[in-house]
Formats: structure tokens, C-alpha cells, sequence
């Protein structure tokens, strides 16, 4: 069995952004040499996520407003704020919309459904972050 990982870094301008990282992921994929397997996609802070969508803006706007909706930005909303912190909200956020995705790899290629896209979530952004992809396989 073959295993191949490789670390994606960001540091957004925004506090809150999705970047569509499918084509780092199929790179990275490619590199492996796995044929048949699984790649796992994690983002590895508390504050952001990896989730798979639709890569349409009118979609991604309608995130933003329904997380905001759930967990409002404020500082005197959160108890974790009390810490000094002023991203409460980002850990709601992150929880909403998960953490990580597995998808299969078949012939050497992620094996998407219709319009599947893998994206990464940024809910406390302007400081660097890292996203673990983890292929394993033959």
C-alpha cells in the first residue's frame, strides 16, 4: 500500500472566505501514484473547514449568510470569548460545516459526483493555516 502526504498552507486577506482547492487535491493525487484508494482532505485548525459543494457563488454567498445566521460574529456573544479571543463564532462555524472529507480515488482520479468540488473554509482568517491531505492506496 501506498501513502502520500502533502500540506496546503493559507493565509486569507478576509476573515471569512471559500477557496476552491479540487485542482491542489487532484495534484496532489496525481503525485501519489495511488490508483485505487481514498484521499483524505483535513483542515487542522479549529477555526476552518474542508467541505465539498457546488463552485457557485450565489451558493457560497448563501453559506455565509445562513452561518451567519447560527453563529453571528460579536465578541459578547460567546463565553469562549471571554479567553480574549473574538472568534467564538468561528468554532460554530467550523463545527456546521465539518471538518474533513474522504473521497474515493479510482483509475488515479477523484471519483466525484455531478459538480462536486473540494473547498476550503476560512472563519477566522488573516493568520496562516495549514490543510492535510493524506492519500493512501494502491
Amino acid at each position: 500500500m501506498k501513502s502520500y502526504t502533502e500540506h496546503l498552507w493559507f493565509n486569507t486577506k478576509n476573515r471569512r472566505e471559500f477557496i476552491n482547492i479540487t485542482p491542489q487535491v487532484e495534484e496532489a493525487v496525481k503525485k501519489s501514484g495511488v490508483k485505487e484508494g481514498l484521499c483524505l482532505v483535513n483542515a487542522m485548525h479549529i477555526t476552518a473547514s474542508v467541505f465539498i459543494n457546488d463552485d457557485e457563488d450565489g451558493l457560497h454567498q448563501d453559506f455565509s449568510e445562513w452561518l451567519e445566521k447560527f453563529a453571528p460574529y460579536g465578541k459578547e456573544k460567546y463565553k469562549h470569548n471571554l479567553t480574549g479571543e473574538d472568534n467564538g463564532d468561528a468554532h460554530l462555524k467550523r463545527t456546521m460545516m465539518g471538518r474533513e472529507v474522504v473521497v474515493a480515488i479510482t483509475k488515479g482520479k477523484l471519483d466525484f459526483g455531478p459538480w462536486e468540488q473540494i473547498f476550503y473554509g476560512e472563519f477566522d482568517g488573516r493568520r496562516r493555516k495549514r490543510v492535510l491531505i493524506k492519500i493512501i492506496g494502491e
